[in-house]
């Protein structure tokens, strides 16, 4: 089987082609395209799968449209993870426990299945980026309190790490998402670096360094050297956060890993093939983002 790039041809979509795609808002960021579409070359799928922006507005309508259509399903990104559970007729364990869906399937019988996949594929990214880190070492800060955080949050639970804490800009997102994990999360207080002291993992999930953001800037002389810094951002694919913690001797982890990691499963569900991740996946991704954040946008993060 000719690999993507390497005389595979185009593929030619036919009348029974497999459809899936992303929705967001806006939609323009996502490498998810390029990624399945690298999968679908790899194993020679009569399938596409595409970016669809989406309106918040008109998000239930949408996804109930695409179902009608003959997609299979799709994946759903920012702003619309937690909204989207709205539009599901049945919600997999993994949504209920993250609060999210970050993966639509569409049954046979019609029915508008939400998983989700982000906590996993953050696990497996991370066992697969710093291999001699295990979440039972000790507690994680996660910055921000969306789907993303709380998708993270219960896997990182449900792989033993002893303690969450959550930090959010606006507090009762935080106290909303503690509540609604149980006793082993708390939260901290934004700008209070007490809770960096003791953390053995740091996780980025707001889009803060995210290409055209701000970046987050953490007094990272408070972490403890051993401590791993995650960001869920992938464009750039090294932001001034991982940029800053690397510079200190930390142990890393950008956000394509997590992306890759969390693709594999709709790909599977949609298309018929458990896809593999490996470096040439990571690399032809990786192809059209910059490496790093424009000048004026690095700061000072410790």
């Amino acid at each position: 089987m000719a690999e993507h790039g390497a005389g595979a041809g185009p593929r030619v979509l036919s009348g029974t082609s497999r459809l899936a795609g992303i929705i967001g808002w806006p939609v323009s960021h996502s490498r998810s395209p390029r990624l399945h579409g690298f999968w679908l070359d790899r194993y020679g799928i009569d399938g596409a799968y595409v970016p669809l922006p989406v309106r918040p507005e008109n998000l239930v309508i949408a996804v109930r449209s695409l179902r009608d259509l003959g997609f299979r399903g799709g994946n759903v990104t920012i702003p619309h993870k937690e909204a989207v559970v709205a539009a599901c007729d049945r919600l997999e364990e993994s949504a209920r426990c993250a609060g999210a869906v970050n993966t639509l399937v569409f049954e046979a019988d019609g029915a508008i299945v939400g998983l989700n996949s982000d906590g996993a594929g953050f696990i497996a990214g991370l066992a697969q980026t710093v291999p001699d880190f295990a979440p039972a070492e000790g507690p994680a800060v996660l910055f921000g309190a969306g789907g993303g955080a709380r998708a993270v949050a219960a896997a990182l639970l449900k792989a033993g790490c002893p303690e969450v804490v959550v930090v959010n800009r606006t507090p009762g997102r935080a106290e909303a998402l503690a509540a609604a994990l149980g006793p082993r999360v708390t939260t901290g207080s934004w700008g209070d670096p007490g809770p960096l002291g003791r953390a053995a993992l740091v996780v980025n999930t707001t889009s803060l360094g995210m290409l055209g953001q701000p970046p987050l800037a953490l007094p990272l002389e408070a972490l403890p050297p051993q401590a791993v810094v995650a960001d869920l951002v992938y464009v750039p694919r090294t932001t001034a956060l991982i940029a800053a913690a690397r510079a200190r001797g930390h142990r890393t982890m950008g956000g394509l890993p997590m992306l890759l990691h969390q693709a594999s499963v709709g790909f599977a569900l949609w298309f018929g093939v458990t896809p593999v991740v490996d470096e040439a996946l990571a690399d032809f991704v990786a192809g059209d983002i910059p490496d790093e954040a424009p000048s004026e946008h690095r700061a000072p993060c410790g």
